[in-house]
Parts: C-alpha cells; structure tokens; sequence
C-alpha cells in the first residue's frame, strides 16, 4: 500500500470559495483560505487569503495577513504583504507595515508604520538630484562663487 503525501504548495491554489467569520465570532489560529474570506468579528493569528480578503468595519486581526488583495474597513495590528492592491477604508486602523503593489488610503483612515510599494527598484534608474540654486543665480554664479 503506497501512502500519498499532501503537497501543501499545490493544495494553495485559488478557488471561487467565500469564506465568512461573522460578528461575535472569536478565532485563534491560523486562517488559510483557498478563495475570498470576509472577516466581521475578531482574529488573533495569521490570515491568509488566496484571493481577496474583506475586513468588516466591526473585524479585527492581530497578526500577519497574506492575500492577493485586501480591503480593510476594522482593524489590523500586523504586517500585511498583499500581491496586488490594499485599500484602507475610512474608519480602518492598520497598525503595522504593509507591502502592496498599489495602495489606497481613503480620507479618515488611519495607518502607523511602513509603507513598501517596491520603489527601490525605480529609484536607482531615477537621475541624480539637482544641486540647490537661490533664485535669480545660474550654476555659472554659484560655480565662480565657490572657486573665490
């Protein structure tokens, strides 16, 4: 009898699944889920989401999130890594760093830490800044300036 193992990198793949965690639900653990997973009540672990992950304006996570998108209206304290775009509802508290290809933070949103949005690559290819020049002097002025 051959025994098979669970290939857990090929069992992650997204589905059309909607996975929901009312309000009045407390959850701790780890969350995976294989589709879209809502979030109106509160979790403490990590969340992870193949698709879209929705925190309700009433959820909160206190751990590290994972999805491919994410929309937050609650409260997030961890660090969110999300592949394609992290949108921070009006009334969202997200007190941790995040990682996101593009980032929407709408007026009343609240949001402490750091933001990666993979700049760095872009930067080094961006030209040299300009010295400062007062107005009204050429680089000719400050050149003959600096050599007195």
């Amino acid at each position: 009898m051959a025994l098979k193992t669970k290939d857990l990198e090929n069992d992650f793949k997204q589905s059309n699944e909607l996975n929901f965690i009312g309000s009045g639900t407390y959850v701790e653990g780890s969350i995976e889920a294989k589709g879209s997973l809502r979030i109106d009540g509160r979790v403490k672990g990590a969340v992870r989401a193949a698709d879209t992950l929705t925190i309700g304006a009433k959820g909160e996570v206190s751990g590290e999130v994972h999805a491919r998108m994410a929309v937050v209206g609650g409260k997030v304290e961890g660090d969110i890594r999300v592949e394609e775009k992290l949108v921070l509802e009006a009334n969202s508290v997200l007190v941790g760093n995040l990682k996101a290809k593009k980032l929407v933070i709408d007026d009343g949103a609240v949001f402490q830490g750091k933001s990666d949005m993979g700049a760095s690559k872009s930067m080094k290819s961006s030209p040299a800044p300009m010295p400062f020049q007062p107005a009204g002097e050429s680089a000719d002025d400050q050149e003959s300036a600096e050599k007195k």
